[in-house]
């Protein structure tokens, strides 16, 4: 009121309505003022509550943070002290644990050693063992502590291993009362009479009037094996058993098993029977070394041992089963190699009667199963004789190839005669649209018919496809039988069979393509009726492996497509091979001739007595070493092939004489007669080196054909008759080059020739012009 009164005094001039909104003004913010008035006199005193916390707070801050400096002034001290002194006496407890540990180990080894020693005073040697190794594990765990240094474990070790080899050897005696091997003076012999010697005893009960009894045989083996000892025994025992009667009974046929049961002990030897056997049986041999095994199992290897097997699985094995472990690969590859290998029949016809055989090998397998002396997956000798078809197939291969380089490497000279009369013994071949099917049709059908079909009207002689007469070698014939024979078995034999012996006959054609030349190369190389020989041994071969294929056609044709189906791919090479070799004689035999004709002096000045009488020399010792090549060849060659080689000989000797005289530039009258002679006894003589065969009134037909054989013998001729023809003669002969001189003699070389046998005349002028 008074504000309003102040305001109002103030303005006293403002008229009402101005004044009344300023009052109402004045009223609002009285009520706004009353109110911040009542809000403030309400937060206050909640204001006054928080300082007085915030310094309750302070104080609690500073008694803390001086709890703190008391704490780690003093407790934390305390509290280290107290934790070294739990750690120590942590440490000592633990140490006193351990030798407290130690001790008792210690005394547990000490008590095991009592123990071993009075039970191997009492030859209780199973418990001995067991007491050596638990003295072992407790001295081992003594041991196995580190941080002492102990002085005893070293002394304790010595005693163990002390006591250990005292162990050991004694039961290494008992091993040797137990089993005592006999052998021969000379130890190591594999000699029959030594093998007779060697005995093994069992000695199973002890002696009667030892005070010392034998342990049983299970003791003394389960200590054995206790102690890790029994592998080696084992290991010696089979050693033996496989050098002195197992390895004996396989190799020897004539050995038999004794066995001889007295009251203390089992002695097992030999006798050698009076009439030896060649063959090895597997079916003797499986007898008596299953009745081996069946004695020692009886007497020795049915032993169990208390020690889990070596896969580590439930159950404990036999010695038997160890045994097994140490020699039945060695005594099963023995058996295979030594017995079953030899045993594999030889021909097809055999193969039904190794089922015995197969059989056999499966109860023997099945008894030493059942002696535990062989694993159930063991197989390995049923495995070999059930696979008799692989190991015939390649017993015969072996056995084919060895024969065939047999006779590859037999004297060559042994021959036989071959004629188109000859034939094979072959096997039944089929007729002609039959297909794969043979009919039963002997070879001589074939081969003694005088005439073979080849259409309506035309026939061809028996002997159009046959070899020509000639010599081979005995051997070679022999080793075509024997691919013949082969083929023919392996018509009867089994699928695989029949491929591995097509595929060995073949092999055995590549490898005579190898061996022969080779084997016999000197000879062949020296002696020229060798090198004709090894010519018609090919020829032969080669003929007959153009219809080997189609022979035997009548096998099954993927058997014949994978070993390469017929023969016919190898017929060029075995033609190349004989070929070369002839060829390669021809050539010494030609160098022969050649090397003879040099010292003719090249048959110049033939009026000097010296130079002609090399000459006739040279040409003499030409037509002997043909007459003597010609004997050699005579009745092994064919006919043909002698008389082509002979005349190319022949013709290599004329032609190098004509050559000789037409280089010659002067030729006297007297050396032209002389010329002249020597030719003439080529001529004369030259016929005679051809005698290809035995029948001396047969060789003329082949005697007259000499120009057909050598090329330059009507060239010789002609060359004989300019020696004594005038000029006009040889005009005449030549008759403006179509006359018979013009054929054989170019112009320049009769224009040489006239030169050198005529003077320089006007005559001869006149003639050489006429010669063009």
């Amino acid at each position: 009121g008074s504000l309003v009164a102040a305001v109002l005094e103030h303005s006293g001039h403002l008229d009402k309505e101005h004044l009344g909104a300023h009052v109402g003004r004045l009223s609002r913010r009285e009520e706004v003022w009353s109110l911040m008035n009542n809000k403030y006199s309400e937060f206050l005193p909640s204001v006054q509550n928080r300082e007085d916390m915030v310094a309750e707070v302070e104080g609690l801050s500073r008694d803390i943070d001086l709890l703190k400096v008391a704490i780690e002034n003093e407790v934390q001290q305390d509290l280290n002290v107290a934790f070294t002194e739990f750690t120590e006496l942590k440490r000592q407890l633990e140490r006193d644990s351990v030798v407290l540990s130690v001790l008792k180990k210690l005394q547990e080894f000490d008590t095991a050693m009592k123990e071993l020693s009075a039970a191997l005073l009492e030859e209780k040697y199973m418990p001995a063992a067991q007491r050596l190794e638990k003295a072992r594990s407790s001295l081992r765990n003594v041991e196995s502590h580190g941080g002492f240094e102990l002085k005893i474990p070293k002394a304790l070790r010595k005693e163990l291993t002390v006591q250990e080899q005292n162990i050991i050897y004694q039961l290494g005696k008992e091993w040797q009362k137990l089993v005592v091997w006999k052998l021969p003076p000379s130890k190591g012999s594999s000699s029959l009479e030594a093998v007779v010697l060697s005995e093994l005893h069992l000695h199973t009960v002890p002696p009667p009037g030892e005070d010392a009894a034998v342990p049983p045989i299970t003791a003394v083996l389960q200590a054995l094996a206790v102690l890790g000892e029994l592998h080696y025994k084992l290991k010696d025992f089979g050693q033996l058993l496989m050098e002195y009667i197992l390895k004996p009974l396989i190799s020897y046929p004539s050995l038999e098993a004794v066995t001889e049961e007295q009251p203390d002990v089992f002695i097992l030897r030999f006798r050698s029977q009076e009439l030896a056997l060649d063959e090895f049986s597997p079916i003797k041999v499986f007898d008596q070394i299953r009745l081996i095994f069946e004695v020692l199992h009886k007497y020795l290897l049915n032993v169990p041992l208390e020690q889990p097997g070596k896969d580590g699985k439930d159950g404990r094995v036999t010695l038997a089963e160890l045994l097994g472990e140490l020699i039945w690969e060695e005594l099963s590859n023995c058996l295979i190699h030594s017995c079953l290998v030899h045993s594999v029949p030889s021909s097809s016809s055999q193969l039904e009667q190794y089922k015995e055989v197969i059989e056999s090998t499966k109860e023997f397998e099945k008894a030493l199963k059942e002696m535990q002396f062989l694993k159930q997956d063991k197989t390995a000798l049923l495995k070999y004789a059930c696979n008799v078809n692989f190991h015939f197939a390649n017993k015969k291969c072996q056995d084919l190839i060895k024969a065939a380089r047999k006779l590859m490497t037999s004297e060559i000279h042994d021959t036989v005669k071959i004629t188109p009369d000859s034939s094979i013994a072959l096997p039944e071949l089929p007729s002609p649209g039959s297909g794969d099917h043979p009919k039963t049709q002997g070879p001589s059908d074939l081969l003694d018919s005088g005439t073979v079909n080849v259409g309506r009207e035309s026939s061809l002689s028996q002997s159009t496809l046959s070899l020509p007469t000639c010599r081979i070698s005995s051997s070679v014939q022999q080793l075509v039988e024997l691919a013949y024979n082969t083929m023919e078995e392996a018509k009867t034999s089994t699928k695989f069979c029949c491929l591995q012996l097509c595929n060995c006959v073949r092999d055995i054609f590549y490898v005579f393509c190898e061996v022969v030349p080779r084997y016999h190369r000197e000879n062949l190389q020296k002696l020229p009726q060798l090198a004709a020989i090894h010519y018609n041994n090919c020829m032969y071969i080669a003929h007959h492996l153009l219809t080997l294929g189609h022979q035997f056609r009548y096998l099954s044709s993927a058997v014949l497509s994978d070993c390469g189906g017929t023969f016919v791919d190898v017929v060029p090479d075995f033609k190349k091979l004989g070929m070369e070799c002839f060829l390669a004689q021809m050539q010494v035999q030609k160098r022969g001739v050649l090397d003879r004709l040099w010292s003719a002096r090249n048959f110049s000045s033939m009026d000097d007595d010296e130079n002609y009488r090399a000459a006739n020399k040279s040409v003499k010792q030409v037509l002997h070493q043909l007459k003597g090549l010609g004997t050699v060849w005579q009745d092994v060659l064919p006919v043909h092939m002698y008389c082509k080689a002979m005349g190319t000989l022949l013709n290599a000797a004329l032609a190098e004489i004509v050559t000789r005289i037409a280089a010659l530039e002067d030729i006297s009258a007297e050396g032209a007669d002389r010329l002249y002679s020597l030719c003439k006894i080529m001529v004369d003589e030259g016929p005679q080196v051809f005698t290809p065969l035995l029948e001396e009134d047969k060789n003329k037909k082949y005697q007259e054909e000499v120009p057909v054989y050598v090329q330059k013998w009507m060239t010789f001729k002609e060359l004989m008759i300019i020696l004594r023809a005038n000029l006009q003669e040889i005009v005449d002969r030549w008759a403006d080059g179509k006359g018979p001189l013009a054929e054989q003699f170019s112009a320049p070389e009769v224009k040489s020739l006239i030169r050198a046998l005529f003077q320089n005349t006007e005559r001869r002028a006149a003639a050489l012009a006429r010669i063009k």
